[in-house]
């Protein structure tokens, strides 16, 4: 989910940057420091919107750089357990496919493609259901559920999602009605006794 959410941070503004003024010097600190970040509590840092407030610059001993405390809002992509998304399959390995859903990718394992039996197509890059005759295959688009989110430092993170329950998966599988095998007609009991 897109969110603006307000950040306090104390910025590093190098020498560099002096001639370009404080407020632009602040902002290109923070956009430096802060765009493209993967944070625990914030999501992806997609980009530094405004600068809201700064406070009063230091210069500490040994750098020549100005610090600022300063309030700025930016635009975050947070995945939410349980979230619905739309995206395109971009990768398909052995193990599962790599869907980009807007800034960030996840990944669908092959045990979570399908309520069917599954078989990976090496030489084509794609997965089949056997008995749906569903294909995945690369530039797919997708609707997928978020199963698990996990956010590291340093731009990690890991996003696993699902395509298995009902109303998820390629969106060509929509247009596909699945045939039903309809069951044997039963033979009616034979009653024991003879009237």
């Amino acid at each position: 989910m897109y969110k603006m959410l307000t950040v306090e941070d104390k910025i590093r503004v190098p020498p560099s940057k002096f001639g370009l003024g404080p407020e632009n010097a602040i902002k290109a600190s923070l956009d430096e420091r802060w765009e493209g970040t993967v944070d625990k509590n914030l999501g992806v840092v997609l980009s530094v919107v405004s600068i809201e407030g700064t406070g009063e610059g230091k210069i500490l001993p040994g750098d020549g750089a100005i610090h600022y405390p300063v309030t700025f809002k930016v635009i975050v992509y947070q995945p939410e357990m349980y979230e619905v998304v739309k995206g395109q399959v971009i990768d398909i390995t052995e193990f599962g496919v790599f869907v980009r859903m807007g800034p960030v990718d996840g990944m669908v394992h092959v045990s979570q493609l399908m309520d069917d039996f599954v078989s990976y197509d090496s030489k084509n890059s794609m997965f089949l259901g056997r008995d749906t005759k569903r294909i995945l295959k690369e530039g797919d688009t997708v609707r997928a559920r978020i199963i698990s989110v996990s956010m590291g430092p340093e731009r990690q993170y890991k996003i696993g999602l699902t395509t298995r329950q009902p109303g998820l998966g390629s969106l060509s599988w929509a247009d596909r009605k699945v045939e039903k095998k309809e069951a044997p007609a039963r033979k009616p009991e034979k009653k024991k006794g003879g009237k």
